[in-house]
């Protein structure tokens, strides 16, 4: 077994472990934790198979970027994990029923049209060879229609989001900024006439002073 191969068995096994924890595992920092290994797992496996664009780009965008995101909202937001696991044991049975469905069509498909022997390792190119030239013209001439779909559906999602993002509920309290460019300033300021000058500090000592009671006023 060569260098390329171990390292390609490893990062593949690591890839696998940190997959299965992300669903498995209770934290969903922790779980956000190991995305981000697999992630560079898979980066590292794309090195492997002389995909270096793609690897650097998964580090950088969605290690760098989309990960962060994501621990910063899982940090922030009060989520009750108690509640979210209230309903596991119900659908346990149906989500393992999907899972094994899942595991035996990889299975026939993998041993009906899958054979080691007929994928050969990646031709070593020169110093010269663009991977990122390559990816381009691929992704540009012949696989442009999926690349435009792909592109519109993403689009789709992103409406879809904003969409339900900014719907009115009953319990939402929200700004409307039509309303708040209209206001005058009469609504908003009240001018209120004061005399400028300060009282003098012989006013103010006799104002604070206590006022001393006669004894006929405190019989009375």
């Amino acid at each position: 077994m060569t260098f390329l191969q171990f390292a390609f068995y490893a990062f593949s096994a690591t890839l696998v472990f940190a997959a299965g924890m992300v669903v498995t595992i209770r934290n969903p920092v922790k779980s956000a934790l190991f995305l981000v290994l697999a992630f560079f797992s898979a980066a590292c496996v794309w090195i492997t198979l002389q995909a270096e664009f793609l690897a650097i780009v998964l580090v950088l965008v969605y290690v760098g970027a989309v990960m962060v995101l994501f621990l910063f909202v899982v940090m922030m937001l009060d989520i009750d994990l108690a509640k979210l696991r209230a309903g596991f044991t119900r659908y346990l049975p149906i989500g393992g029923l999907v899972a094994v469905l899942l595991v035996l069509e990889i299975a026939l498909v993998m041993y009906g049209s899958f054979d080691v022997s007929e994928y050969n390792n990646p031709a070593a190119y020169g110093v010269e060879y663009s991977n990122t030239k390559a990816l381009g013209a691929r992704i540009y001439t012949q696989y442009v229609y999926a690349f435009e779909i792909a592109a519109l559906i993403l689009l789709v999602a992103i409406i879809a989001a904003i969409a339900l993002t900014m719907r009115r509920r009953p319990n939402t309290k929200y700004n409307n900024p039509a309303s708040q460019v209209q206001v005058n300033r009469e609504d908003r300021l009240r001018i209120v006439s004061m005399d400028s000058a300060p009282p003098s500090a012989t006013e103010f000592l006799t104002e604070a002073a206590p006022t001393e009671s006669t004894p006929e006023e405190v019989e009375s």
